[in-house]
């Protein structure tokens, strides 16, 4: 990893095969954001076997990477991982493979930083594991989900967990405690998604018939006096897909700020929840080497576990 006082060239090795030009600099080079990696490229000074390259080109094996000598600005640095956020990071493996792993994402860290967000968690985990040439999200949670996130350590698993979510073959099941009873017999939701602008830069969806097809399946886990935990897996992965349909079926999360009601609010508040209620408790994808099928659960954890006591015991 480079740090930053000398021109560094560095050949590619087997693992970072096919990966692109931005995303290997950004694992070579400490706390440097996106924006600063995309304009090193544009101005010529990252070099691949002395030649100028864009930063989508792929890298081939035996290139040579020219990486220039960077001083970061505070302000453009990514910030440093803290030793809490180091130790939650390492205690949130849940199993790991050869070529890849899967966490227990904990809710309120962003999975990439951007938009005011100084590190997310993939830009952590690269600098906790630096033992790892190569390591890229294979999908997304929302920043306040918590739950299975499959992570890919080289490019040819990654190219292989892509063209398993492309075929379905990829199971995903979450937990949500939704607002009031959810009756037993409403087990699919469709309905069209749709991103707006909501305002401040403020991306949100909604439901309209001009949106992106958008299917979730819905089962009752327990039924509580005020509230229902169900369980949800999203056909298609639209964004906030599970939070929106609830919210269209007339029982949005709690702990929803963006999708919620004030109904859903007070129940939330009862019962001390502080956090989304939306965890991506199991994982099911096949193995990008063998094929064989690969199952993982996440534990709810202390806090979701207390709130769903409070909910039997409320009334």
């Amino acid at each position: 990893m480079t740090d930053g006082r000398e021109v560094q060239w560095v050949e590619v090795t087997e693992g970072q095969v096919g990966q692109r030009v931005d995303n290997f600099l950004i694992t070579r080079i400490k706390g440097a954001p996106r924006a600063l990696i995309y304009r090193i490229v544009r101005k010529g000074e990252v070099r691949v076997n002395k030649k100028r390259v864009k930063a989508d080109t792929r890298l081939a094996l035996g290139d040579v990477v020219r990486i220039p000598p960077l001083k970061l600005a505070p302000r453009e640095a990514v910030r440093e991982v803290s030793d809490n956020l180091r130790n939650l990071l390492a205690g949130s493996v849940l199993l790991e493979g050869r070529d890849w792993m899967v966490l227990n994402k904990p809710s309120g860290l962003a999975v990439h930083g951007g938009s005011g967000v100084k590190i997310g968690l993939i830009e952590a985990l690269r600098q906790v594991r630096e033992d790892l040439d190569f390591l890229e999200l294979v999908h997304r949670l929302d920043r306040d989900t918590s739950g299975c996130l499959l992570l890919a350590k080289s490019r040819p698993a990654l190219l292989a967990l892509n063209e398993s979510l492309k075929r379905h073959e990829m199971n995903k099941q979450y937990l949500a405690l939704v607002a009031g009873r959810w009756p037993a017999r409403r087990d699919f939701v469709s309905a069209r998604l749709d991103r707006f602008d909501a305002g401040n830069g403020e991306r949100r969806v909604r439901v309209d018939s001009g949106g992106k097809v958008a299917r979730t399946r819905f089962a009752v886990r327990e039924a509580f006096a005020r509230a229902t935990l169900i369980e949800a897996e999203p056909i298609t992965g639209r964004t906030h897909q599970i939070r929106v349909h609830a919210a269209h079926a007339g029982h949005p999360l709690l702990g929803d700020d963006k999708y919620g009601t004030r109904e859903a609010g007070r129940i939330a508040a009862q019962f001390g929840l502080s956090r989304l209620f939306l965890h991506a408790a199991s994982l099911t994808f096949p193995e990008p080497t063998s094929g064989k099928p690969v199952k993982i659960r996440a534990p709810l954890g202390e806090t979701l576990d207390g709130v769903l006591e409070s909910a039997r015991n409320a009334r």
